[in-house]
């Protein structure tokens, strides 16, 4: 699997939980009418990783008499999405309202038909309450159909061990961290000086989230321009992105970690890197996989170059809903200001709103298991900064050809040349499929 693979998004659960849940839910339920005898609609929502809507649903059950919300919810990803495309193509089990991560939703565009359009259940006026460019990437290019709303975005910042600076040599206090990297070349120079400390760690996990992060700040587009052609062999961003962090790999700062097995969730505990690229949700899995026992040896710093967002997702409405007006209200709910920011209160799902990145609750916050770092301003100052980036319907098959090259290096199996060659030559093969 490669490393730039779409991640769980949020925090972790036991994939077990997930499987016995949707045993007990029948394998992702029907479609049938849910109302019951006395006129309750029960409404079933189906999300992966943790979205932190357990005490809002609880709230709107409260104020909405008659409505009961049904969560189901798979942990992993890449479990979903397939269950989802299932659902979506066989017209039946996906039941009111459905997660979608925004590398789906790029291929998903494609059929908006699949989804009701939220525009005629009163959504129009709410435009207000999301970033421009987070609304505009579930709206149809004629403009006459919105699949999705927001929830959160992946707004970046950097974390990096504290203990492991100190033993470097390197300073420790968050704001003169993120001076020592305001562009990824100056990231790449530290780099080289922990690595000559010789502090028995690598700087960094792994190189594919490093490329993500450099790519994604390259211009408006990555693998596919706007009428979804390839580009990938053409766009001088995406092969800046890989030179830059093939001089990384050549200087020897990546652990060669597989994000996402057993030796990268070991790594955060162990100490085995001492910086990765951390967008809101990873604070959840660092947290997780590091333990009590490492509480304050983690901080935040501002990420290399501009701002910069990985993941985040959108609620939509299937065709197949039996109550698609409820749904919809349900869904505006969850996603509005006030949704959002308590949404990042219990799972610091970083807002897609702006008033929810401005409130009090978002703006102030702290986390205390990264030595009080400032999230909320961190996180804030970047999602206002990015410029969005044109992910293409097969732009995840592309990012999978990429990293696999770019973990063949760091394994030491193709040089550089060879391993771009092919990685080219399996980006068109996977998009000819």
């Amino acid at each position: 699997m490669s490393s730039l693979r779409r991640p769980p998004v949020r925090s972790v659960v036991a994939a077990a939980a997930a499987v016995a849940l949707f045993a007990a839910a029948g394998c992702g339920g029907s479609n049938e009418d849910a109302s019951s005898a006395d006129g309750t609609i029960t409404l079933t929502v189906k999300t992966f990783g943790q979205f932190g809507y357990d005490e809002l649903i609880k709230q709107y059950e409260a104020s909405h008499q008659g409505i009961k919300v049904k969560q189901e919810n798979i942990a992993q990803l890449d479990d979903y999405t397939p269950k989802l495309q299932q659902w979506l193509t066989a017209g039946s089990g996906a039941g009111d309202i459905v997660a979608l991560e925004e590398g789906i939703l790029v291929k998903l565009m494609a059929k908006p038909d699949q989804f009701a359009n939220l525009l005629e259940h009163g959504a129009g006026e709410l435009k207000g309450n999301f970033l421009e460019w987070k609304w505009n990437q579930a709206l149809t290019g004629d403009g006459k159909k919105l699949v999705g709303l927001g929830t959160d975005v992946g707004a970046q910042g950097m974390c990096y061990r504290t203990d492991l600076f100190a033993k470097a040599g390197l300073p420790t206090d968050r704001a003169k961290v993120g001076e020592l990297w305001p562009t990824w070349d100056a990231y790449l120079a530290t780099g080289k000086r922990f690595v000559a400390a010789g502090t028995g760690a690598s700087f960094f996990d792994t190189a594919g989230g490093i490329y993500q992060n450099i790519l994604m700040q390259q211009g408006d587009t990555t693998y596919f321009d706007r009428d979804n052609k390839l580009i990938v062999d053409s766009n001088p961003g995406v092969r800046a992105a890989w030179d830059q962090t093939v001089a990384m790999i050549d200087a020897g700062l990546s652990g060669k970690l597989q994000m996402w097995g057993p030796a990268w969730n070991a790594g955060f505990k162990k100490g085995t890197f001492a910086t990765i690229p951390c967008p809101a949700w990873m604070l959840g899995i660092i947290k997780d996989q590091a333990g009590a026992e490492n509480a304050g040896k983690w901080d935040v710093a501002r990420v290399p170059g501009e701002g910069a967002v990985r993941g985040g997702s959108f609620l939509a409405v299937p065709a197949q809903s039996k109550h698609p007006k409820e749904a919809a209200e349900l869904a505006k709910y969850l996603t509005s200001p006030e949704g959002q920011t308590a949404a990042f209160k219990a799972k610091n799902n970083f807002p897609s709103s702006p008033q929810a990145i401005d409130d009090p609750a978002v703006a102030g916050a702290v986390n205390s298991y990264f030595n009080n770092a400032p999230v909320g301003k961190i996180f804030g100052t970047s999602a206002k900064s990015l410029k969005p980036v044109y992910l293409g319907p097969e732009n995840q098959l592309v990012g999978d050809a990429l990293g696999d090259a770019l973990t063949a290096i760091e394994q030491g199996k193709l040089k550089p040349d060879e391993a771009w060659t092919k990685a080219l030559a399996d980006s068109k093969r996977a998009v000819k499929k």
